[in-house]
């Protein structure tokens, strides 16, 4: 049985950083595509950020780098750095677990392309 538990949110204040991770089980961890999406409150899930199987990012174009996505195969974990954060970021984020059809940002950004999901973890960033 496949399982993604994140961990790490919790509130930071606005300029603070957190630092999110996502513990897998029961899946090969290093072959599969492991990316974070967001929904804050109102709003459609949106894409943060993603890092294929071999390593390769992609990121959200509006995060302006505030944000570092990496894998630790080894511990079966993805991890997401956020810095310099803003109120704009408050969301649950949740992990996702994909193999992308096709090695292009295209898939990787996209939802569909990820069949396992986590619980999400709630980040509020306060002003």
């Amino acid at each position: 049985q496949v399982q993604l538990v994140e961990s790490g949110g919790g509130l930071a204040q606005a300029g603070g950083s957190l630092r999110l991770s996502c513990a897998a089980s029961g899946l090969t961890f290093s072959n599969y595509a492991m990316a974070w999406f967001r929904q804050a409150p109102g709003k459609e899930r949106e894409f943060v950020a993603a890092i294929s199987a071999t390593g390769n990012t992609y990121y959200e174009d509006s995060l302006n780098g505030r944000f570092t996505i990496s894998r630790d195969n080894a511990k079966n974990t993805v991890y997401l750095q956020m810095n310099s954060l803003e109120p704009e970021d408050t969301a649950v984020y949740r992990c996702a677990a994909g193999s992308p059809r096709v090695p292009s940002r295209r898939f990787y950004v996209s939802s569909v392309e990820y069949d396992r999901w986590g619980q999400g973890t709630q980040v509020t960033v306060s002003s």
